[in-house]
């Protein structure tokens, strides 16, 4: 299935692996020249260091590489888990922007490459590659050198069979993004926590993120070629930085699954991930089906409560802001600080109803679970101090959060 051609040296190979060789660009393909608009260059560049890190071991991953055809300019960048290629046409809705010399490719040095194109003076930009890998950036009267890499060396792209794929709106496919992501651990003890699981199930999207204390999910209908069903992780990392890239419209994304990688395919723009491997756990029995306390109250009111108590729960061991329920619906929320003092609020619920009850948790938790959710009023189901509970949208199932209680004495 994926292979790794015999030429290629041990160094590559383990990288290879997950970035199997196309076919190779020819030698002659070194030189190239080409004038663009810098605004569509600036972003493009933007768009790929996203991929790009400083922590390789393998020096050529420091570069974006840039080629350049008949049809326009190529931008790419990756790292191990990472890979983003930005397309500029050469004409878009009857507007030049690129104008190809002289077709080839080159790797720069990303660090160096992206603050120069950002800072030139003119809204053109020409470059050129001369012998030796010299590259030359020219804008105005600016003038920069760059000794580039070998376009060769670098690891292709993923080459993947789009047979299996389904569409989702972009803002759609950022909304859950937002929703779920932020949940995922930042502790490499269980790796695949570190992950979204996503699930695909006739028609239907579900994203989970987990960190053992927390739980963030949303589902939402898409727009599948076929009925596959799928089970797959993708690093909260890489579902981040694709969020930060993709634009916020209606337009749709296509999206296709293999067995290691996901690509997300926007318009100019493929952004590939590499799938985590192992099972995520069942999560279906950590959410409650029944609640002995339920409350009803203004998302905005709690958060911002919330909010306040948090200003001295900071100072504490662990963040943690108490919920009482008293008459007449009122919520009381309080914090404690030995060395700094203490904060009581109380606020007017839309309803409660079943148990009364004192809970503590951690406001970082319920901030975060509260910004994630859509709505005006939210229901808050409990079921005991020590259980896990359940926020959720007033009228829409289709998003919940979950956060384990903490103990205090």
């Amino acid at each position: 299935m994926l292979t790794t051609p015999t030429s290629t040296s041990t160094f590559f190979k383990k990288l290879l692996y997950v970035f199997p060789l196309k076919n190779m660009p020819k030698t002659e393909d070194l030189n190239m020249k080409f004038i663009i608009q810098r605004d569509r260059l600036v972003q493009s560049v933007q768009d790929v260091m996203k991929a790009v890190t400083t922590r390789t071991t393998i020096p050529i991953l420091t570069g974006i590489k840039i080629t350049t055809t008949n049809e326009g300019v190529t931008l790419t960048g990756s790292d191990s888990d990472i890979s983003i290629e930005s397309f500029i046409p050469k004409e878009e809705e009857g507007n030049e922007i690129v104008e190809i010399k002289e077709t080839g490719s080159i790797v720069l040095q990303a660090k160096f490459f992206s603050e120069i194109v950002k800072k030139l003076p003119t809204d053109t930009v020409e470059i050129e590659v001369q012998g030796s890998l010299q590259t030359v950036i020219r804008s105005g009267k600016s003038e920069f050198n760059l000794i580039g890499l070998d376009a060769e060396e670098y690891p292709h792209l993923p080459q993947i069979e789009e047979n299996n794929k389904f569409h989702i709106p972009t803002d759609l496919l950022k909304a859950m993004i937002r929703q779920t992501h932020f949940a995922v651990s930042t502790s490499e003890t269980r790796p695949i926590l570190t992950g979204v699981n996503w699930r695909i199930e006739n028609g239907e999207l579900t994203c989970i993120a987990t960190d053992s204390h927390r739980l963030a999910l949303r589902k939402a209908k898409i727009e599948a070629e076929n009925n596959e069903s799928y089970n797959v992780v993708i690093p909260g990392k890489s579902l981040n930085e694709l969020s930060k890239i993709i634009d916020d419209n209606n337009e749709l994304i296509d999206i296709v699954i293999t067995e290691n990688q996901i690509l997300f395919k926007a318009k100019h723009l493929l952004f590939f991930s590499r799938l985590l491997e192992g099972n995520y756990p069942d999560t279906s029995r950590l959410i409650p089906t029944e609640s002995k306390t339920d409350v009803i109250v203004n998302t905005k009111e709690f958060l911002q409560a919330i909010d306040r108590a948090s200003l001295l729960a900071r100072e504490g061991r662990n963040n943690v802001v108490k919920l009482s329920t008293i008459d007449h619906g009122i919520i009381e929320i309080s914090s404690n600080s030995p060395e700094i003092g203490k904060v009581v609020e109380e606020i007017q619920s839309e309803a409660i109803e079943g148990e009364d009850l004192k809970i503590s948790f951690s406001a970082k938790y319920m901030m975060d679970a509260l910004k994630a959710l859509e709505g005006t009023d939210i229901r808050i189901s409990f079921t005991g101090a020590m259980r896990p509970f359940l926020i959720r949208p007033l009228h829409d199932d289709t998003i919940l959060q979950l956060i384990l209680p903490v103990r205090t004495y």
